[in-house]
């Protein structure tokens, strides 16, 4: 008779007492693994940052008042930073950083430090004074680049366009050559801490080193925050003799080699603003 066929019978895996170890090993590595990942913190997304608008022709008070704004800091914070921020001023300035905190939108976080936004300002000064056509015009009339950025500071002070602003240095470069006062109203709004178009004949009195119509030469700092253009017309004038210029209306700015010409121009000046009920006598007017 045939013989039944039967399976083998199938014997009883058993692990050896290495082999358990490993397995107990193993179970312990995963739970320990599952247990760092539960306590590892989180990754923040990257923070967005603000931007922070610095417009040409701001001072130097005004920047900070913006610093501290945007960074929530208590008023002052910003300026009293200047004293320990090692800010790299040439020596000229003296500490100072007016005419060095370059206009421009500056990038700003949480973690943004009142020092280290007025250091990236300065360096970016520093760093269009530097430029070629900045640098070597600067040579060649004979500037520092903090005479370059003071004179700039004017020029943004006082041209109402860019495309007046080569011929307001062609003004100050003309005036600087036959030693005359400069005569800018630009430079007794900042003696005077304010802003206005209205200069009297008091005002130019006044005994202050920043006013140009008692003193010759640049005054003694830059009094605003130029931008490259102003600094490109600081250096590199249009060729012309005009030793005046004042604007008559807006966007009506007038240039003139000779005294008579400006009175004629002052005249219409003081008709076009009746109301101020004042008479001006320097080089611009508005």
């Amino acid at each position: 008779m045939p013989r039944e066929y039967r399976l083998p019978s199938q014997r009883r895996t058993r692990l050896t007492r290495r082999g358990r170890l490993a397995l107990l090993f193993a179970a312990i590595v995963a739970v320990a693994a599952a247990v760092m990942v539960t306590l590892l913190p989180v990754e923040e997304a990257p923070e967005t940052p603000r931007r922070l608008l610095i417009p040409e022709g701001w001072r130097a008070p005004q920047v900070y008042a913006a610093i501290d704004r945007e960074l929530k800091l208590p008023p002052g914070s910003t300026k009293a930073a200047v004293a320990t921020a090692a800010l790299p001023l040439p020596a000229e300035a003296k500490g100072n950083p007016e005419g060095f905190l370059f206009p421009a939108t500056y990038p700003v976080t949480s973690k943004t430090t009142p020092g280290e936004l007025l250091t990236y300002m300065v360096r970016t000064a520093n760093g269009k004074l530097a430029t070629p056509a900045v640098a070597n015009g600067g040579r060649t009339q004979g500037m520092t680049p903090y005479q370059t950025a003071t004179l700039a500071s004017i020029i943004e002070a006082e041209a109402d366009t860019r495309a007046e602003m080569g011929k307001v240095a062609r003004v100050v470069h003309n005036r600087l050559a036959k030693s005359m006062p400069l005569q800018m109203d630009s430079t007794l709004n900042y003696a005077l801490n304010r802003s206005t178009l209205d200069v009297t004949l008091d005002d130019t009195r006044i005994d202050h080193p920043f006013n140009t119509y008692e003193r010759q030469g640049l005054p003694p700092t830059p009094i605003d925050s130029p931008g490259l253009a102003a600094m490109a017309a600081a250096v590199a004038p249009p060729p012309g003799d005009w030793l005046f210029f004042v604007t008559v209306k807006p966007g009506d700015t007038r240039f003139s080699a000779t005294y008579e010409e400006l009175k004629k121009h002052v005249a219409e000046f003081n008709r076009n603003r009746p109301a101020a009920g004042r008479a001006h006598t320097g080089p611009r007017a508005g």
